[in-house]
């Protein structure tokens, strides 16, 4: 690889320019293999960094030499890009010719550049968590919500863990933002309806989403594990509740605990497998409903860059900015 260009630019995704040459480090999330081309042999890259993603074309000579540059790059590694930003069928991709440009290795990075953070304080949070945690007052589902908030183990992974990887709360620490904002919500409704089952209600707002500390694996990107692909956070959720449900749990008040987790997307269409069935299922859905679809508006507000009154999105149409 070249050595660095002073009229090379070494910005996020979000900031690179068509036209404009490209020095800096990216997530590699695929690959896809070589394919002969008029001049020699090509392969693509996906990469990432916490801004977005993008594409990036090697444009090589010998089938050898490119296929042995292809084999040395892994997904998830962080590789150096030397290349030139260019249009193609209406997107940005990186273009890497080796005589100007090249693929590296890098092994030093942070970690931040490329999985972004909650800004959210996590040691405030997880205390936050532990009260939560402590109003409850029914010894067995006490009992189970310490189970695994109390695990050592399990309580770093879900505060390492997103809550999604791409539509809301994107990044390590979403996971806990998320389930906060969730019991937040339900613990406001207690307010307005003092008949629903408090216990039940906040135990299941913190456990509805467990299954995303399979389902995510976070390396230098967020991807799914297999288990999560094929299962599913809701059944894999399930699962994980029954196992630290003992002989001694009361029948009516697990199958309760099961049906808030699997009912809590709603509806079939939403990967629920049922719908919900009593209030506290009904709120624990609406709350998780409610604050994935603020996060999105709120993002679209805040990184809007247009100078309009509104934008449009795909997922949630017109959105309103002033």
């Amino acid at each position: 690889m070249r050595k660095a260009d002073i009229n090379f630019m070494q910005g996020y995704i979000k900031d690179l320019k068509t036209g404009e040459r490209v020095d800096s480090t990216f997530s590699v999330k695929y690959k896809h293999p070589p394919k002969e081309y008029k001049n020699g042999f090509s392969f693509v890259l996906g990469l990432a960094d916490r801004t977005g993603e993008i594409e990036a074309t090697y444009w090589g000579g010998a089938k050898e030499g490119v296929q042995e540059l292809y084999d040395s790059v892994k997904a998830d590694e962080v590789v150096r890009i030397l290349g030139r930003i260019e249009e193609f069928k209406g997107k940005q991709r990186i273009s890497i010719n080796p005589t100007d440009g090249g693929i590296n290795k890098e092994e030093k990075f942070d970690l931040e550049r490329f999985v972004p953070k909650t800004k959210r304080n996590m040691d405030e949070m997880t205390a936050k968590l532990f009260e939560q945690i402590d109003s409850v007052k029914n010894p067995h589902l006490k009992g189970l919500l310490e189970s695994f908030f109390k695990d050592s183990e399990f309580l770093e992974k879900f505060k390492f863990t997103p809550a999604a990887m791409y539509i809301h709360h994107p990044y390590i620490g979403g996971l806990l933002e998320h389930t906060l904002s969730v019991t937040s919500l339900c613990q406001a409704a207690l307010d307005l309806y003092p008949s629903l089952d408090g216990d039940l209600l906040i135990s299941g707002a913190l456990l509805h989403d467990i299954g995303k500390t399979r389902e995510f694996v976070v390396g230098t990107n967020i991807k799914m594990s297999e288990e999560g692909m094929l299962r599913g956070h809701i059944p894999i959720g399930e699962e994980m509740l029954l196992e630290k449900m003992g002989e001694g749990f009361p029948k009516i008040l697990k199958m309760k605990m099961c049906h808030i987790i699997l009912a809590h997307h709603g509806k079939g269409e939403y990967n629920s497998p049922v719908s919900p069935e009593f209030p506290e299922a009904v709120m624990v859905y609406y709350a998780d409903e409610l604050d994935a679809k603020l996060f999105q508006y709120m993002k679209l507000k805040e990184e809007s860059s247009t100078e309009d009154f509104h934008v449009y999105s795909k997922r949630l149409g017109q959105i309103y900015l002033k």
